[in-house]
């Protein structure tokens, strides 16, 4: 997969099977508390996609920089997106969803 140059910033696409075997940081990434109950809202209707297996943009950050990922998600608690079988993503570390 390619790099995305977003603003200058390199965004690394992953398949979400390795996001399993990364390591996200402990702080928040959005900490503005309008961009988190956005991101919240925006997480609710991807889940709601993703029941009918229509996929999202995932843009996120592990500790080695950010990544983005396409997949459905299956789930999200109040910590955490759940994606196909066990495997999170913390909310914590994710900058924003994208439909398309």
């Amino acid at each position: 997969m390619d790099t995305i140059n977003k603003n200058t910033e390199v965004i690394i696409p992953i398949e979400k099977e390795i996001i399993g075997s990364l390591k996200f940081p402990k702080e928040n990434m959005l900490k503005n508390e309008n961009e988190q109950k956005e991101l919240q809202h925006r997480l609710d209707r991807a889940m709601h996609l993703g029941n009918n297996k229509i996929k999202v943009k995932i843009f996120f950050q592990d500790i080695e920089g950010k990544k983005v990922v396409e997949t459905s998600i299956w789930g999200v608690t109040e910590s955490n997106v759940i994606l196909k079988g066990t495997t999170i993503i913390p909310i914590r570390a994710i900058h924003e969803i994208k439909f398309f």
